[in-house]
């Protein structure tokens, strides 16, 4: 199908909270949540990578689960809270997470960091990583090309040894 004859196809409404702000969207129903974040929202923090749902560079939060953007038609989360990496905290008062991934240098060419970030913040969520093996598993469907795995799970140990005493679920929030 090309461009003008795209414009000219029937959209669907959907209400998203994106970051905290309400969107009333109407959109077309093949597009992926990722070129709508990247599109119309202009909230290029969410990267494209792969854009087969095999990198996890395009990982948001939809309603505190870790989510491969590319994979997800937008009109399907109809009502849905959707955080990426701009939602979760700004330069001046970042997220633990994001301070960690800084501190431990978890990151070299960025690509994949907010990706990791957020997969990272609903790993802790969900509770069930205790060791670094077991961090190291349930982060395996973000790719870093450039290898900055051990400082990655350092960042996500950092941030789970804050909670001290508090669950993990707390040390993400």
């Amino acid at each position: 199908m090309d461009i003008a004859t795209a414009d000219t196809q029937p959209k669907n409404r959907v209400a998203l909270t994106i970051n905290g702000n309400r969107q009333d969207l109407e959109i077309h129903p093949w597009v992926t949540l990722l070129d709508l974040l990247r599109g119309p929202m202009q909230l290029s923090g969410t990267k494209k990578g792969c854009d087969h749902g095999q990198c996890g560079a395009c990982t948001v939060l939809v309603d505190g689960e870790r989510v491969n953007s590319c994979l997800k038609f937008a009109v399907t989360l109809d009502g849905a809270e959707i955080t990426t990496i701009e939602g979760l905290g700004t330069p001046d008062e970042m997220h633990a997470m994001q301070k960690a991934f800084v501190e431990h240098d978890a990151y070299q060419c960025g690509y994949c960091t907010p990706g990791q970030i957020c997969s990272a913040v609903a790993l802790l969520k969900e509770g069930h990583a205790s060791t670094r093996e077991e961090i190291r598993e349930m982060m395996s469907g973000n790719i870093c090309r450039c290898g900055a795995y051990v400082n990655i799970a350092d960042a996500i140990e950092d941030v789970m040894g804050q909670g001290s005493g508090a669950s993990q679920k707390e040390a993400a929030e």
